[in-house]
This record gives C-alpha cells, structure tokens and sequence, in this order.
C-alpha cells in the first residue's frame, strides 16, 4: 500500500467532522473509501455495536476506458435504455427538486435542452446543479429523490 496513513486518518478526520456517510477518494489506481453510520440516524436504525468508521483501500488494475454502455459493468448491473448517460460528478445526496414542496426539475419522457438543470446532488452543505449535457429527451431516471449517490453513478439517460 504506497497511500499514506497520515492521509488516511486526516480523511477519517474529515468524515467524522462532516455530516457525510461515506466519502471515496481515487489517487492513482488506489482508491480509499470512508463509510460510517451519520450522526442524525436514530437508534433503531443502528446496528448494536457503536459507530464504526470503515475504511477500504482497493488496488485497481490499470486505467481500463469507461463507456456509456450497460455490458462494461459501470452501471451496478443495471441495463439502461439507449441513449447519452449523465453520470454524477460527485458523491452526495441527489434531489429532483429544488424544495420538498417544488415539482421535479424534470419528468420521464420531458425534453430537455443542454445546460437545463436535472437535478442537484447536495455535498457537504453544498447544492450543486445537475445540467444536461445534451439536448434530447428523458429516456430513465435512475435515482430516486434523496438518495445517496456515488461518484459517476448512471443518474439519467438522454436519447
């Protein structure tokens, strides 16, 4: 392992100072995943044991080119329909909405233009909108509102 432990606990540092569950970071072809249980989660949905900070350092084979396509295994096994896929920039959480009380941004089947907001994916206390990056029409939205997202986690698909 060449990624340095000191790195690693100013990682564990953050996460535990920040209201994220879990934070990625690729350096290289080594990846570090920190997960733990927020601080905001009731009882019941702990396990027993007290909060645990997990951290993964995965080896990764060199740089393989990622596509857009369902057979490379980047989606999580999930087949997609065809069509352009927006992908999350970033870990956080994804909205449809701007408020709870607002309609999504946009609809299954909706046209869209490039630059028009899909969606905002909230990172550590920040809202950042989610653009089309092409103008087409919704084909699948694949997340649902307020669920945690990954880093390039398929969002939506534009034919």
């Amino acid at each position: 392992m060449t990624m340095d432990l000191r790195k690693i606990k100013k990682l564990i540092d953050l996460l535990e100072e920040s209201n994220l569950a879990e934070l990625e970071i690729r350096e290289g072809e080594e990846t570090v995943r920190l997960s733990r249980i927020p601080k905001g989660v009731p009882m019941s949905m702990q396990t027993a044991a007290p909060p645990v900070t997990h951290v993964h350092v995965e080896q990764r084979p060199a740089a393989a080119p990622r596509g857009d396509d369902a057979s490379n295994g980047a989606t999580g096994g999930k087949d997609l329909p065809d069509g352009h896929v927006v992908r999350a920039p970033m870990v956080g959480t994804f909205y449809a909405s701007p408020n709870p009380d607002s309609p999504p941004y946009v609809k299954l089947g909706q046209q869209v233009k490039a630059g028009e907001v899909l969606g905002i994916i909230e990172a550590m206390k920040m809202f950042n909108q989610i653009e089309a990056d092409q103008s087409g029409t919704i084909a699948a939205i694949l997340v649902g509102n307020g669920q945690p997202v990954e880093f390039d986690e398929p969002l939506f698909v534009i034919s």
